[in-house]
C-alpha cells in the first residue's frame, strides 16, 4: 500500500514534469506538508516507493537539498535527456550539479505554510449545496451594509 506521503510527492513530481522543472528535497516535502528529514532520508523513502509503485513517474526530478547528484548516476542520465545540463561540482570528481540549477528550480505561488494536501479532505467533503448558503449569507450582510449606509 502507498503512503499518504508519496501519493503527494507523486502529485508534486507530475506538476514538476508539466512545468520541466526540477525543485529540491526539502521544497517537495514542503510542499507535500512534512519534513524531508535527516540528509533527505524521508524523501528518499517517498522516492523509493514511487519508483516501485509508479514507476512512469519523473522521480529525478526531486534533487538533494546540496543540489549534488552522483556522476553517471542514473538520476543524471534522466535529466540529461530532459534537456538539463550538468556540470562537476566544486571539490568533487564524483558528483555534479544541475547546471543553472536556480534557472531549473520550480517555485510555487502557494506559500510554504500551506502545503498540497491541505484542504483536499474539505474541498472533497463540501458539496455545492453547503457554498450557496454561504454566498447567500455574503450577500445578505452586503444588503444590510447598503442599508445601513442609506439610513445615515
Amino acid at each position: 500500500m502507498t503512503s499518504s506521503r508519496a501519493q503527494l510527492v507523486a502529485e508534486i513530481l507530475w506538476e514538476l514534469k508539466r512545468a520541466d522543472k526540477v525543485a529540491s528535497y526539502q521544497k517537495v516535502a514542503d510542499r507535500a506538508g512534512f519534513s524531508a528529514g535527516a540528509n533527505g532520508r524521508a524523501m528518499e523513502t517517498c522516492l523509493k516507493t514511487i519508483r516501485r509503485d509508479w514507476p512512469h513517474l519523473q522521480w529525478w526530478r526531486a534533487i538533494r537539498d546540496n543540489g549534488l547528484l552522483e556522476k553517471d548516476s542514473e538520476q543524471v542520465v534522466k535529466l540529461q535527456e530532459c534537456g538539463f545540463s550538468v556540470e562537476v561540482a566544486v571539490d568533487s570528481d564524483e558528483h555534479v550539479i544541475v547546471s543553472e540549477f536556480e534557472t531549473h528550480t520550480m517555485v510555487w505561488d502557494a506559500p510554504a505554510d500551506e502545503p498540497l494536501g491541505s484542504g483536499v479532505e474539505e474541498s472533497l467533503d463540501s458539496d455545492e449545496e453547503e457554498d450557496e448558503p454561504d454566498d447567500d449569507g455574503a450577500r445578505a450582510e452586503s444588503s444590510d451594509d447598503a442599508d445601513d449606509g442609506e439610513d445615515d
